[in-house]
């Protein structure tokens, strides 16, 4: 509650927070918000390529699909990567973080390698080799973006853990006889959650902005998809003269990704107190 109510006073957070709640709402009730749903997916060559109009608001594309239809269809798939991405990650990255920052031996020495390796690499390079080495396609770009976004969980966990295991409330636990799992499960993920929330956060727009360069590469969703990129990469070819085309998918991605940054910039000032002590 002190989240929300520090983001409420936040405008630009709260600014954020009203984005990701209307895409959220678009996302959800996509196929009776679409005026087209049925023929998003279906080809009408007589009205290919029309500019915005009261009967296409976005206009058409090189098929005569609506444009307005398969952005908002396209919600959905911009969610469904993003959560379903994020948290793939969290699953590896979380239990990484907690068990290397935990002990000081070979096993948390060599998880931290393994990690600092994967943040070694650029994250785009990284996903279009994986992606490379699999059939294109949507769950293609979900996988690699999970192998390639772990590492920075398991970093931000991993720094919570190192700090929080020296707390006082961590050694009395010890001290009655608490195992570390008890500990670890229990009370150390727990203080460390606001910090692994701002990253997920932020991690849903960083995953939709590389999962729409991946569709725009022609590594991640495929045709007929109302993808985001794959709409912006299909529209290369008719430009200038198509300008509604590739502007209203790109737009799109540039709201919601705006949006999580927003919210998740406020959900850290939130989390750490000496961030808005150093903003006043």
């Amino acid at each position: 509650m002190t989240a929300l109510r520090h983001i409420f006073r936040d405008p630009v957070a709260a600014f954020g927070l009203l984005i990701v709640i209307f895409a959220l709402v678009v996302a959800v009730f996509a196929p009776w918000l679409a005026p087209y749903p049925d023929d998003a997916f279906e080809s009408h060559i007589l009205q290919r390529l029309r500019p915005p109009s009261t009967e296409f608001p976005f206009g058409t594309d090189n098929l005569g699909r609506d444009i307005f239809s398969r952005v908002i269809l396209g919600t959905r798939n911009a969610f469904a990567v993003a959560i379903t991405v994020v948290v793939a990650a969290m699953a590896i990255g979380v239990p990484v973080g907690l068990a290397s920052g935990w002990r000081d031996n070979w096993v948390s020495d060599t998880l931290m390698r393994v990690t600092d390796v994967f943040l070694a690499v650029p994250q785009l390079i990284l996903a279009l080799a994986l992606g490379q080495l699999m059939a294109p396609g949507i769950g293609t770009a979900m996988v690699a973006l999970a192998l390639t976004y772990w590492p920075f969980f398991a970093r931000t966990v991993y720094a919570e853990t190192r700090r929080l295991r020296g707390s006082l409330f961590v050694d009395a636990l010890a001290g009655i006889g608490a195992s570390p799992t008890r500990i670890l499960f229990l009370h150390v993920l727990p203080n460390a959650a606001p910090a692994i929330l701002v990253r997920a956060t932020i991690g849903m727009g960083f995953t939709i902005l590389t999962a729409a360069l991946l569709g725009f590469l022609g590594v991640g969703a495929a045709p007929p998809s109302p993808d985001w990129g794959l709409a912006v990469s299909e529209a290369r070819q008719h430009l200038p003269e198509a300008w509604w085309f590739p502007t209203f998918p790109g737009l799109a991605i540039l709201l919601l990704v705006l949006g999580f940054n927003l919210l998740g910039d406020g959900l850290r000032d939130a989390a750490d107190p000496r961030l808005r002590r150093s903003r006043r």
